[in-house]
């Protein structure tokens, strides 16, 4: 099943796809998705429901986030081959964690803003992960059934502050709208195989990421039972898997957000994002 925020920024609604892929109205049904709201029981609940009998949306309204919040929004870096030798990097022997900031969190046709003093903006088309269930030592056999669903992330960067400013890279990385996320989070049922999606990212309509996620070096699996080792996982958290080759950073010449610039981005199943880069307005 899909599921999505709708409505005005800031007063957005949860709703569905039906089978027909109309929108429904699900704010009887639920206040929102955040936190334990989009445990795996709770969407079951949802799931086993027949909504057809529920208000349907105007096609038209704005999509803001899948998720109203998150308590935590992972990251993990170099996780694609390809990426990690376009960057000049030694693959990782193991999964490279890191953080955006929750208020990086965005909607995934609203307009991407460049940061003050920014040179170096970058986008990231990534798989996203949504955590259902909570989640400490987990296996990588038992490590899918965790798994809430899957969404579009942009995990953008701003690759001056995250590699040339010293320090930790959360602070390239968690920008007001630095985090595209939606439009739909896809219950987990149906991505039997999160390591077979296509995913692609065009800027002005010429691509630039055309990849799968077969190229992950770290299986979503593997992310999720290695994180649980370090830390309680908990439902609502958003894990960012990587990028595969075509950033702006690895080509030759280097090539970076300007104002106007458009992206789009899909994934095999889990639909498509477009976001305007708007230059920093303060």
């Amino acid at each position: 099943m899909k599921f999505l925020r709708f409505g005005p920024k800031g007063q957005e609604k949860p709703g569905c796809l039906d089978a027909a892929g109309n929108i429904r109205d699900l704010s009887g049904v639920v206040d929102d998705f955040a936190g334990d709201a989009v445990s795996v029981d709770a969407l079951d609940k949802i799931r086993a429901m027949d909504v057809e009998g529920l208000p349907i949306v105007d096609a038209e309204v704005r999509l803001g986030s899948c998720l109203a919040s998150v308590p935590n929004f992972y990251c993990i870096g170099l996780n694609y081959a390809r990426h990690a030798a376009e960057t000049g990097a030694t693959p990782p022997t193991e999964p490279i964690i890191f953080s955006k900031a929750t208020s990086a969190l965005s909607g995934p046709f609203d307009p991407v803003v460049i940061p003050k003093n920014s040179v170096k903006a970058d986008w990231e088309v990534e798989l996203g992960v949504v955590i259902g269930k909570h989640a400490e030592h987990v296996s990588v056999e038992d490590a899918l059934s965790y798994v809430a669903g899957y969404c579009v992330i942009n995990d953008m960067s701003e690759r001056e502050f995250q590699i040339e400013m010293g320090g930790q890279w959360i602070k390239g990385k968690s920008a007001p709208t630095f985090g595209p996320t939606g439009p739909y989070l896809v219950t987990a049922d149906e991505v039997p195989n999160p390591q077979a999606l296509a995913l692609k990212l065009s800027l002005n309509s010429d691509v630039q990421q055309d990849s799968s996620t077969s190229d992950m070096i770290f299986s979503v699996a593997e992310i999720i039972a290695y994180m649980s080792r370090f830390m309680a996982l908990v439902p609502g958290d958003i894990i960012a898997t990587g990028t595969p080759e075509g950033v702006g950073m690895g080509q030759k010449p280097q090539r970076f957000l300007k104002d106007g610039d458009v992206m789009n981005l899909e994934i095999q199943g889990l639909g498509s994002q477009e976001q305007t880069a708007q230059s920093y307005k303060g």
